[in-house]
């Protein structure tokens, strides 16, 4: 007897699951970091500035301090006499710009007329004759109109009360005793004095612990490679070192430029408009145009005329186009090695975080980041988001141009490569190994076969436009240095010398003809490419050559391959990962 089969009964609804707690992961940890970081800086920046300005300062006087213990002064003393300079010439500029400040406030009122006397001539001469022309033409598209009549004046003047005026009330303090008015005196003093001190003191620990803190460096950064770390720091130290003095040379000497000009020109206190344009000048890309507007507006209000402001203008341009396009070019390398976005967005950053002292010593510390990234490798991503090297290596980006479409882009890049290199080795090293990119994505299936022709038409016309190059090392050829360090086509591509020419008398018979050699494509959509490159080398190192494709070497028609004076045959073949046995 079998049971009877019941439903099965409902079961209670099963409590809601919730999903454990996840720990953050590698992204999530890194803005974590990044956020702690800004925090620090931010409510950390009463003491972490005047740390960095010390740590920037040792990187200045480090150079004196060596030269010092070279006439055997011992360390102390060196550090010593080195802090008390750098002390003096500060004190000096500070000295020197309050006494020109001073002088320049008792002008100002005799500054302030002449200003305000050409203001009005100009609003006289521009806003008024305007203000004529536009009512000339309204007058002449508006309707007649009649005249208002004047309502009669309002009887009972007499009825009209008198207002009463008001009282005036005065607001006395009580004196200030003798401990408030110190408190006035002396706060807005300690503040900077305090700073100066800190200043100071950091400075002369850092330059007396040099080598403890190169050490400790050493441990945190990279024991396991004591070799590789030390020239690491060493060379970021010496190219810290040579940045800020250059940088110090340039400014100083636009600032004695600036002056000496200024007075020639007669624009009252030239040394503090001197002072002032070598101070913002470390402001970056903006400092020097910054420092020319007062001493253009101050010559705008001394004299009667304008030809002392229009000279004025001229000497600040004609002086930061100089420097900034000439001079900083050869000196510095053609570049810093920072982005010059990176160096506008770290600008705005340090701004927000630590005032004009951040704005001023924005660059620096940017320079400090990318140099971390250069040698660091967990920090590489520092020099990714600010050094100016390229992100991609030169084979990358020469494939990723041609496929984005823009063989204008992938020329450019040539002609560049071809300043320093010969054209065999940019083939070689960069247009080859980008075409293997390609046919491991055609072999992958990861391009169609309209890209494919696409990319075959940007080669044949990249090797035509660069038939024009010889292949000889360049002989000004001229390295691409940056203070932080060589750039990635300077480590990607090697220098290589290209193959002598060849003299067909020198040649025995059978190579002396118009192409002894034969370059044969491989099946690759790509190998046609590789055998034009060919050619191309050896016509212009004295062997004739010519390209046939690989159907001219199939079965059904290897008959008919002309190899009359062929001295030697090239098969060009780009998937090194397929069998080339066919």
């Amino acid at each position: 007897m079998l049971d009877a089969v019941h439903p099965p009964e409902p079961s209670a609804p099963a409590p809601p699951q919730v999903p454990p707690a996840r720990t953050p992961g590698a992204q999530g940890l890194a803005i974590i970091v990044a956020v702690v970081i800004v925090a620090a800086l931010y409510y950390g920046r009463e003491v972490l500035m005047p740390v960095t300005l010390a740590v920037l300062l040792s990187f200045v006087l480090s150079p004196l301090v060596e030269l010092l213990r070279r006439v055997w002064l011992g360390r102390i003393l060196s550090v010593a006499l080195a802090v008390v300079l750098a002390l003096a010439i500060i004190l000096g500029l500070g000295t020197a710009i309050g006494t020109q400040v001073a002088q320049l406030a008792k002008n100002v009122p005799q500054y302030q007329t002449t200003i305000e006397r050409k203001i009005a001539t100009l609003r006289d001469v521009t806003v008024k004759k305007l203000s004529d022309t536009i009512q000339s033409v309204s007058h002449e598209f508006a309707p007649a109109q009649k005249p208002a009549e004047t309502a009669p004046a309002a009887a009972g003047g007499g009825m009209q009360t008198q207002e009463q005026k008001p009282v005036p009330v005065v607001v006395t303090e009580p004196g200030l005793s003798a401990l408030q008015i110190g408190e006035k005196v002396l706060t807005p003093i300690l503040n900077p004095l305090a700073t100066t001190g800190i200043i100071l003191v950091v400075t002369i620990f850092t330059l007396l612990q040099k080598e403890d803190l190169r050490d400790r460096a050493i441990r945190l950064f990279g024991s396991s490679d004591l070799e590789r770390t030390t020239v690491a720091l060493d060379d970021a130290a010496r190219r810290l070192s040579r940045y800020f003095l250059t940088q110090l040379g340039m400014n100083t000497g636009f600032g004695v430029i600036v002056a000496v000009g200024l007075y020639f020109i007669g624009v009252p206190n030239p040394v503090l408009w001197g002072v002032l344009g070598a101070l913002l000048r470390f402001i970056p890309y903006i400092g020097s145009w910054i420092a020319a507007l007062l001493p253009i507006a101050l010559a705008a209000a001394v004299a009667p005329g304008w030809s002392m402001a229009i000279w004025t203008a001229a000497l600040y341009i004609v002086t930061e186009v100089t420097l900034g396009q000439a001079v900083e070019p050869l000196v510095y390398g053609h570049t810093t090695g920072l982005s010059p976005i990176a160096v506008i967005i770290a600008a705005i950053f340090w701004t927000w975080v630590w005032g004009p002292i951040g704005l001023i010593i924005s660059t620096p510390l940017t320079l400090c980041l990318v140099l971390l990234g250069r040698y660091v490798e967990h920090l590489e991503f520092l020099d990714v988001l600010l050094g100016d090297r390229p992100a991609l290596t030169p084979v990358e980006s020469f494939y990723q141009r041609l496929l984005a479409g823009d063989p204008d882009a992938v020329e450019e890049q040539a002609e560049r490569h071809l300043n320093d290199l010969p054209l065999s080795s940019y083939y070689d090293e960069v247009a080859l190994k980008g075409l293997q990119l390609a046919a491991i994505d055609v072999a992958r299936g990861a391009l169609n076969a309209s890209k494919v022709d696409t990319l075959k038409e940007a080669i044949k016309e990249l090797v035509a436009e660069l038939d024009a190059y010889e292949d000889d090392e360049p002989t000004e050829a001229e390295e691409r240095q940056t203070v932080a360090g060589p750039t990635a086509d300077q480590k990607g591509l090697p220098k290589a010398s290209p193959p002598a020419g060849a003299d067909r008398g020198d040649l025995p018979p059978e190579w002396q003809g118009e192409a002894p050699v034969l370059c044969i494509a491989g099946r690759g959509p790509l190998d046609e490419a590789a055998s034009a490159m060919l050619a191309q080398l050896l016509g212009k190192h004295g062997l004739g050559a010519r390209t046939v494709p690989h159907d001219a070497v199939s079965r059904s028609h290897i008959a008919g391959l002309d190899t009359g004076g062929v001295a030697m045959v090239c098969v060009s073949y780009l998937d090194i990962s397929g069998n080339p046995a066919h």
